[in-house]
């Protein structure tokens, strides 16, 4: 599958990661990927005792269900986090970056890829959902435009629980106002 985009160090113009597409030989190093970011959230959070086997599991039966909706980047050839839309819609359904990755940019570089997908196939607002209490997912979030539209606890089948959750969104295209005639 061809690149969707390489990322160049401004200095020296090296490449410093690659965004493409996933592939279906690698989902079960997607699925740790995910499950270790998953794992690093929910520490700060505290909630995880008896959810890790439920939460490896639907990491696993995601990428391999859905790694056709999965676009990866990766840095020095290694798959440093990825992003998915499940439904190819405006949702962003998934949006994990390795905790060894976190902190480089490459989550900025990812977002702005999944927004970029979302405009070019005719949505114009960016949406996503995460754990309420995931302080530092919020946070990046809404420094990168978004706004949190929603709070809901809900029961979470993948995991087996209730759980507390934001929606957040973004508009990513801008409605032209209508005028009369050139510069009116």
């Amino acid at each position: 599958m061809p690149e969707l985009g390489v990322l160049l160090d401004a200095a020296t113009g090296d490449a410093m990661a690659i965004i493409r597409n996933a592939r279906e030989d690698e989902t079960d190093f997607l699925s740790e990927v995910g499950f270790r970011a998953w794992e690093k959230a929910m520490n700060a959070i505290g909630e995880m005792t008896d959810m890790r086997a439920s939460a490896r599991s639907a990491f696993q039966n995601f990428t391999r269900s859905s790694w056709l909706t999965v676009t990866v980047i990766e840095q020095g050839g290694t798959v440093a986090g990825w992003a998915a839309r499940e439904n190819l819609d405006e949702l962003i359904s998934d949006f994990w970056i390795d905790p060894a990755f976190q902190g480089h940019g490459l989550g900025r570089a990812l977002i702005a890829e999944i927004e970029g997908e979302i405009v070019r196939q005719g949505f114009e607002v960016a949406r996503i959902e995460t754990h309420a209490q995931n302080a530092e997912a919020v946070g990046f979030f809404e420094k990168h435009g978004y706004s949190i539209n929603w709070l809901s606890v809900a029961y979470s089948p993948k995991i087996d629980r209730d759980v507390q959750s934001v929606g957040l969104s973004k508009r990513l295209v801008t409605e032209e106002p209508e005028t009369y005639g050139p510069g009116f």
